[in-house]
């Protein structure tokens, strides 16, 4: 499918500028910052708390809890993407905000520690202690409304998150395995493996939101040269998928990542975990941040709901 004219004035659009991997770190972030008004307002939640959890660091982790209004049927933590280098919570709370509102869940935005001056596996251990604060029941709660306090009440818990964070997401949950009881993982457009020259690499690894540079750059402040062969970085290459929950997988067709999602949906389906896959034509990287905008973003969006209330019951969106 040709890709969408919106994308398609968007990128041309950005012709000759600098891309993210064009300047230093702070370059990088400054331009995903000046792109959140672009993305348009979220959904206005019944309650909005900026909170701190423990975490085995020496410092708590920032976090925001979304909370729409109506019954809340889960908890939904989600981990922006941005390479383990960029983004934050303020770059993904229209997202979290229209997921909340699609889904019925209180949605959690954890700001886990960026590399380089956290490299792996300060990231990843900040996600899985904040996956542990979030099943558990004995956190302190802001107005009573944490997370913990509502899984409590036995909410189901939804683990999701979009390229890098959703690298974080599934691996963390293998890794914590039985401690957490995970009703589903949504992965969009996740990184799942450290080969840069697969067919999606190849076919667009310039040109596009998201290239091979730009992922040559993360990989390099995240792990070094090195670090491709871990599983804990690149969980393609697990060989214990098999306790992973129920999982939805988002692909972009003009995406490097593309094979990305699509392998590590085939190598799930292998390890008898129930997988679906959806794969959405015209679309590149960051796509489902457009809802505002793309009529594609909404409708993967809807997808994403659907697939919550699977595990949740029917929302009353």
């Amino acid at each position: 499918m040709p890709l969408h004219p919106f994308l398609k004035t968007m990128i041309a659009n950005q012709a000759g500028k600098p891309g993210l991997s064009g300047g230093d770190v702070d370059d990088a972030r400054a331009m995903v910052a000046r792109g959140r008004a672009a993305l348009g307002p979220g959904p206005e939640m019944a309650q909005v708390h900026d909170i701190h959890i423990p975490s085995r660091s020496d410092t708590s982790i920032n976090a925001r809890l979304l909370i729409p209004s109506g019954v809340v049927r889960g908890i939904l933590v989600y981990a922006h993407g941005g390479g383990w280098v960029v983004g934050g919570i303020d770059d993904f709370d229209t997202l979290g905000r229209e997921l909340g509102a699609r889904t019925g869940c209180a949605v959690l935005l954890p700001d886990y520690r960026l590399a380089p001056e956290n490299p792996f596996p300060a990231g990843l251990e900040d996600i899985e202690d904040v996956l542990l604060w979030a099943a558990g029941d004995d956190s302190d709660s802001p107005a009573g409304l944490n997370a913990s306090a509502l899984i409590a009440e036995r909410l189901p818990l939804i683990v999701a998150g979009d390229s890098a964070g959703a690298n974080l997401v599934t691996v963390a949950l293998r890794r914590l395995g039985s401690q957490i009881d995970a009703a589903l993982q949504i992965l969009v457009y996740p990184v799942t493996s450290g080969d840069l020259d697969s067919p999606s690499y190849r076919e667009f690894k310039t040109g596009y939101p998201l290239t091979r540079g730009d992922m040559e750059w993360f990989f390099g402040h995240y792990v070094g040269i090195d670090g491709r062969s871990d599983p804990d970085v690149v969980p393609l290459i697990s060989d214990d998928l098999a306790e992973l929950p129920r999982s939805l997988v988002v692909v972009a067709e003009y995406d490097v990542l593309a094979d990305d999602g699509r392998r590590y949906a085939e190598r799930l389906e292998a390890a008898g975990v129930p997988t679906t896959l959806s794969v959405w034509p015209g679309m590149t990287h960051g796509f489902l941040r457009l809802h505002n905008h793309l009529d594609a973003a909404r409708d993967a969006l809807d997808v994403i709901a659907a697939e919550v209330d699977h595990v949740t019951g029917p929302s009353a969106r």
